[in-house]
């Protein structure tokens, strides 16, 4: 199974959820000989509840993915947290949603985003896989955290968007001597919002996957090769300027 783990299905927070531009993922995806992504929209978007619930009418689900047309779309989101971090939360989708319940009513805006240990005692005992995304990306960094708590992660996320930004082999370096230090795997997702930028990193495993509990115990056994593709600084560059074009479009005041 070729599996992306960071996707986004929407160009921004601030826009619409469009099938149109949901179908132009999905479609690159499997042209670049994917066979499965993890959702992992923000859940603080603008109208969450119209992806799944879109989603919902379209295609058939198994609580764990969406088969769409025979490509799994497992269910996941991106988590804001008290200490500046963007973390990645899939699994079972009734879990799932259960997490973004409690997130909305309580937890949906900076000044009150929830602290890692929370999430983490609200995630793993539902069984959802906890990623730490994007661990020294400038703006919201893991790696200042609590060794202990940093620890707690299933993955840390090699992410596309900043192999490009901070340099593939200074991020690689500094992604893998982090998760060594801490004996925490390192997956590979590409924080694609925009087509262009799908396929510029994945996760590559022997098997095939029916649940994110089988992923996670794949990951934790290190049963995967992450793959950095040869022109992901091209494609990073492509999406990050047809997105800006995009979103002076279609951008919504919310």
């Amino acid at each position: 199974m070729k599996i992306d783990f960071h996707i986004h299905v929407k160009l921004s927070k601030k826009t619409n959820f469009e099938i149109e531009h949901f179908n132009s993922i999905i479609n690159e995806a499997k042209a670049q000989g994917l066979d499965a992504i993890t959702l992992t929209e923000h859940f603080n978007t603008h109208r969450f509840e119209d992806v799944y619930g879109t989603l919902d009418q379209l295609y058939p689900c198994n609580n764990h993915y969406y088969n769409v047309d025979g490509f799994k779309l497992f269910t996941g989101m991106e988590v804001d947290v008290a200490e500046g971090g963007h973390i990645l939360v899939s699994g079972p989708k009734d879990k799932l949603l259960e997490v973004h319940a409690v997130l909305k009513e309580q937890h949906l805006t900076a000044d009150r985003f929830i602290g890692l240990e929370q999430l983490f005692e609200l995630c793993h005992p539902r069984g959802l896989m906890v990623i730490g995304g994007h661990p020294f990306r400038e703006s919201n960094h893991l790696y200042h955290i609590d060794k202990e708590l940093l620890k707690r992660f299933d993955a840390f996320d090699l992410n596309g968007k900043d192999l490009h930004e901070i340099g593939i082999q200074e991020n690689i370096a500094k992604v893998l001597t982090l998760g060594e230090e801490l004996g925490v795997p390192v997956i590979a997702g590409s924080d694609a919002h925009q087509m262009f930028q799908v396929g510029c990193v994945y996760n590559e495993f022997a098997g095939d996957f029916e649940t994110v509990a089988e992923l996670k115990a794949a990951i934790r056994s290190r049963a995967y090769k992450r793959v950095i593709s040869p022109s992901l600084n091209l494609q990073v560059r492509a999406a990050n300027y047809v997105k800006k074009l995009l979103k002076k479009k279609v951008e919504v005041v919310v």
